[in-house]
């Protein structure tokens, strides 16, 4: 029988804010807002940054100028008179040059003196071309609220968003992990451009230059892969499947997709997915404003002359008269599970995710062009989601979130795939969304913050608006497509999620809004099994509400379980019919697996 994976909670923080409880999504449409919605919404905001000015909480959310926004220089010279300067201990070249004078100051500090006439790196730094990006709300800092310990910044998002995930779940983890075994739960998480500040390869990468000396944490911690392995380790205590995928900017779904898989499958019962991306990092930055995908500060005052300077909030203009996008970033998770699975504990129910649908683009003219993936991702979609909604359901209630990056490449390449698809699929004014406007371009995380945003939408009835659009450019393709700059009113039954990144890597997930879901439950399970499982959901809805409540106290804490419990070799039983770890968790048994029955020894 068909295995219909839900998503059960979500959790994250972006630009706009906290994830968990459609904090996020309202931010994106806070004027839409009835009072107390706005209200609760700005509380998240003010407790996350511990800020209670309204206007400050909503000008350092979104995307924003950024509060320094220039570029290190490293120039070599010779100094002529003598230099003095204060440094860590940590940070002296090895081995230290013989005319060096070095005097301790106490706490690892020291004072060193470098003669005249030595060649000497000088750093200096000049005005960066973009100064634009979708920043964390200001205030916001994960580090502060767990004893981050040199973490790169990527990973102390992951830990934030994969405990702010769990608290929405208003699940106990510790009951989950005595349910299901070991081997059936999932963990797929990464980042796409790695951990490129000091703390992670980019210190690594430039600290020799520097004269300073690489840490045995940076080359580890940096990987792309770690958002999983510290969900693994500190969050969850996981020992079952776990990885981390890449795709460039459709590294969530790709993530996603396995997760999705490995339920269809029956290799996991609940799956926590998900990405973290902190690129706001100058040299980042400069690598994609040389490939001419950031919009520039000197090109955003072209498209405005009125202005004397840019407007940084509307530097992200997805289908409009742009140029170039916006980086930003942000951490989501999801919390995946078996339709079962999700009765039998009383979990909520946000959405399903029937398929998720990866295609690459073949042979290019360009590794970072378009090309023609996006059509088979897609129409696929498109086609499963006629397949399971009701027909009304599919025409009037369908929207698409798109890729939306605000260049105007993708204005042109994305337009012409969704609008072809609505007409082969009959399909009139399908409403498009692109929240890149509100929060810019995360990278990896980009169809994370989609997936936050049309979670919101299902539970809401709004559709945000892309308000940094004039009006649509005369290029985008929009016969049978819907584009507004207003925040509407749907009733939505599903949404196509997508995603196009650099290299070919296309991805679009249907995504069936919690009502769609419950009734495909219905068929399946019956109807006394639902009312049952609603019952259970109530306590779960409470519990999830005291975690808010808590959250807009400013109580929220960070799962980080360093050294807790850890699991020594005498505490694993093995025998040749499974293994077992110490405490409450079911065993894992070595059942003969169905799949190779026909290639078994007689």
């Amino acid at each position: 029988m068909s295995v219909l994976p839900v998503v059960t909670a979500i959790g994250g923080v972006s630009p706009a804010g906290r994830s968990s409880c459609h904090h996020g999504f309202r931010r994106l449409l806070l004027d839409a807002l009835p009072h107390e919605a706005r209200s609760r919404t700005l509380a998240s905001l003010a407790a996350l940054t511990g800020n209670t000015d309204s206007e400050q909480l909503l000008n350092g959310s979104l995307v924003r100028r950024l509060p320094d926004s220039t570029l290190p220089m490293t120039v070599q010279g010779v100094h002529d008179q003598p230099l003095c300067l204060e440094m860590r201990q940590m940070d002296l070249p090895e081995p230290l040059p013989d005319d060096w004078l070095v005097k301790p100051l106490g706490r690892s500090r020291v004072r060193v003196t470098i003669p005249a006439g030595q060649p000497l790196l000088v750093s200096t730094r000049q005005q960066a071309r973009v100064q634009a990006a979708g920043q964390l709300p200001d205030g916001f800092d994960p580090a502060s609220l767990y004893p981050s310990r040199n973490h790169p910044r990527g990973l102390q998002m992951a830990l934030y968003a994969a405990s702010d995930a769990l608290g929405m779940l208003g699940l106990d983890w510790e009951t989950i992990r005595t349910t299901v075994a070991p081997e059936q739960i999932a963990v797929y998480a990464s980042s796409l451009m790695s951990q490129l500040d000091d703390s992670g390869l980019g210190g690594m990468m430039k600290f020799p230059s520097q004269g300073r000396r690489i840490t045995s944490k940076q080359c580890p911690l940096g990987l792309a892969h770690m958002p999983a392995d510290f969900v693994n380790a500190y969050v969850l205590g996981n020992v079952g499947r776990t990885g981390g995928l890449m795709g460039a900017c459709a590294t969530f779904l790709y993530n996603l997709s396995q997760g999705v898989n490995d339920i269809r499958a029956g290799r996991a019962r609940i799956a926590l997915v998900g990405t973290a991306e902190a690129p706001l990092i100058p040299e980042v930055m400069e690598g994609y404003r040389a490939m001419g995908a950031l919009a520039e500060d000197a090109d955003l005052l072209a498209l405005d002359p009125h202005r004397s300077e840019p407007d940084w909030r509307r530097a992200c203009r997805p289908f409009a008269e742009n140029c170039g996008f916006t980086m930003a970033e942000s951490a989501q998770f999801v919390v995946l599970m078996d339709d079962a699975l999700a009765l039998e504990l009383g979990a909520d129910v946000l959405a399903a995710v029937p398929d998720v649908f990866i295609h690459a683009d073949g042979i290019k003219k360009s590794i970072s062009a378009p090309g023609i993936g996006n059509y088979l991702t897609v129409g696929r979609a498109m086609a499963l989601a006629r397949q399971l909604l009701p027909d009304d359901d599919f025409r009037q209630h369908c929207f698409v979130s798109a890729h939306g990056t605000g260049t105007p490449q993708n204005r042109v390449t994305e337009s012409r795939i969704l609008d072809q698809a609505a007409a082969t699929f009959g399909l009139d004014n399908l409403p498009v969304t692109a929240i890149k406007c509100f929060l810019g371009h995360s990278l990896a995380s980009a169809a994370g913050d989609q997936v936050m945003a049309a979670l919101g939408t299902f539970h809401d009835g709004w559709l945000p608006g892309i308000t940094t659009m004039d009006a649509v450019a005369p290029d985008v393709h929009q016969a049978h497509l819907s584009l507004s700059a207003q925040h509407r009113e749907l009733k939505a039954s599903a949404a196509l999620i997508n995603a196009k990144g650099f290299g070919g890597n296309n991805a679009t997930a249907l995504l069936l809004s919690p009502q769609q879901a419950t009734a495909l439950l219905a068929r399946k399970h019956g109807q006394a099994a639902l009312t049952s499982w609603q019952g259970r959901r109530e306590a779960t809805a409470d519990r999830r509400t005291t975690y808010d409540e808590l959250c807009l106290k400013g109580q929220q804490q960070v799962t980080y379980r360093f050294g807790e419990a850890v699991l020594e070799d005498s505490e694993v039983e093995v025998s040749d019919q499974g293994i077992r770890l110490a405490g409450d968790q079911p065993a894992i048994r070595f059942l003969p697996d169905p799949d190779w029955r026909d290639f078994g020894a007689d």
